[in-house]
This record gives structure tokens, sequence and C-alpha cells, in this order.
């Protein structure tokens, strides 16, 4: 065997363990996660990432953010182990889109702490009092925004809004749930692996695995 071609099978099976690593660690499915521009909760520095994707829309995202979501924000971001994104897969209606192209308007115009408070008294506003649908129209959207911001503030959002500033940053949310194979809201991502489990012992499980990643 000639020196060349020991080096080239040499340089070949480092890449193959290489790869077989990387896969292991789920590399794979935290590439197609870009977190840049995302909103979120926590500190950058923490080494793990949440991510929920969500439909304002969907019942079950908003019993999720009303009683999971505080338990996830005690447990795991105000303790500096990870960070929660929320990213946007919108396809129970046509409403769901606008919610979320307003909510990702929100972001950009007003930023990370007022989005947070949008996002969680639109979840809150999902329905009337009598239990029917709100239409998340931009009307309705703007009342929800009022509660939380200035009129002015609320004005520059929806101006942002009707010149669909947000719709970029929305196309962007809902190819990555696409690429991940999204099929439900809520869908949990730790580390950029999808969350399977039923219990949140699992889910403190998989965080501390999403670390030891790191």
């Amino acid at each position: 065997m000639s020196k060349k071609l020991f080096w080239i099978i040499g340089i070949i099976a480092v890449c193959v363990i290489a790869l077989i690593v990387l896969n292991g660690k789920g590399g794979k499915s935290s590439a197609i996660i870009d977190y840049k521009d995302q909103p979120f909760l926590g500190e950058k520095s923490a080494p793990v990432e949440i991510v929920e994707f969500g439909d304002y829309k969907c019942p079950h995202c908003g019993e999720f953010n009303k009683n999971v979501l505080p338990y996830i924000d005690q447990q795991f971001v105000q303790t500096g182990k990870a960070k929660l994104y929320f990213m946007n897969y919108a396809f129970i209606a046509p409403d769901s889109k606008t919610a979320a192209l307003f909510a990702e308007t929100v972001y950009q115009q007003l930023g990370n702490e007022k989005f947070w408070k949008f996002h969680e008294l639109l979840f809150a506003n999902q329905t009337t009092k009598d239990g029917k649908e709100n239409l998340m129209n931009e009307d309705f959207l703007k009342t929800v925004l009022s509660k939380v911001a200035s009129k002015d503030e609320t004005e520059k959002v929806a101006k942002a809004f009707k010149e669909n500033k947000a719709e970029a940053a929305f196309d962007k949310d809902m190819k990555t749930a696409n690429k991940l194979k999204v099929q439900a809201t809520p869908a949990i991502f730790i580390g950029g692996k999808e969350f399977k489990g039923k219990t949140m012992d699992d889910f403190a499980k998989m965080v501390d695995e999403a670390a030891n990643d790191k």
C-alpha cells in the first residue's frame, strides 16, 4: 500500500468518526435551528436552548404557557441552566399567521421584554369570557398590545405590521419548523432535539444531557 493511499484512507476514517460523534450529539438537528434574532427568556450565556414552536390559536399552547412555562422559567431559565425561545408554527387558521406576524412585529419594533408581555397576554386572551374564540385580526391584536404598550408604541407596531416588515422572520420560523418535521403544537426542542418525554423529570434529564453535550 502506497503512503499516499494510506493517508487518504486515514483521513476518510477520521471524517467518518467525526460524523458519528456529531450525529450522536444531535449536531444535525441543532444546525437546523438558527437562534439569531429570536425572542427568548433567560441569559444569553445559558448553556442550553429550549424552543417552543407554537400557534397563538392553539389551546394546548395556551395551557402550556399558563401551566408549564412558569415551571420551566423557575427551574431552568431563572437558574441559568437554559434559555427559552418561542418560534412560530402557525397552521390552525388564517388568523394564526396574522397573530404570528403581529407578534414578530412587536418583537422587532419594541424589543424582547415587550414581546414577552404581549405574548403572555395574547395566549391569555385566546377566548372570550363566555368561551368563544377571539378572531385575531389587527384590531383585536392592537387592543391586546395597548394593554402593555403606549399609544405611540402600538401605532408604531401597527404601521410596521401593515408594511409586512416581519414576513421574513415569520417565514424563517416556518421553514425551521418544517425542516424539523413539526406537526403539532406545542412542540418542544431541547438542545436541538425534540422532547418526547412525559414528565418534568424527563424534561430535566434532557436539559442536563444537552448541557453535558456542550
